[in-house]
């Protein structure tokens, strides 16, 4: 059995797998997502500010989400985050599509396979590799 704090109320919980956060907080975190997430379908030209405002949510947490992919944005949006590898603003995830694509393409020629190595044919054997007496 495995028991931890939880890292937001410090509450003793049963810890089995993910962060170390206890069931209700964890409740209450994914009610505040669905909170944001009705509030950005709503208000869709909204700044994050504004949403971290109307919702009581951390910024910090509002990128997260965006960075896991469970938030994006409609084109029109002004909220964007920046690519982790060229900063280019996208609407949601941690690289661009450019990036993924190179970072794919440069994954995919480091796994390359590489070419069978062909076996030199045996050699016959011939009079002259045979034992000799004297």
């Amino acid at each position: 059995m495995n028991v931890r704090n939880c890292r937001i109320c410090r509450n003793l919980f049963n810890y089995v797998v993910g962060p170390p956060i206890c069931p209700q907080c964890r409740e209450a975190k994914e009610k505040k997502f669905q909170e944001v997430k009705k509030y950005i379908q709503d208000h869709r030209v909204a700044t994050i500010n504004q949403v971290s405002e109307e919702c009581e949510v951390e910024i910090s947490q509002i990128n997260q989400w965006i960075r896991e992919e469970r938030l994006q944005f409609a084109e029109d949006s002004p909220i964007r985050v920046s690519c982790e590898k060229c900063g280019t603003m996208i609407r949601a995830g941690t690289y661009c599509d450019k990036c993924k694509m190179e970072m794919a393409n440069t994954l995919g020629s480091v796994y390359k396979k590489e070419a069978p190595v062909k076996e030199a044919p045996a050699k016959k054997p011939s009079d002259r590799d045979k034992m000799r007496f004297l």
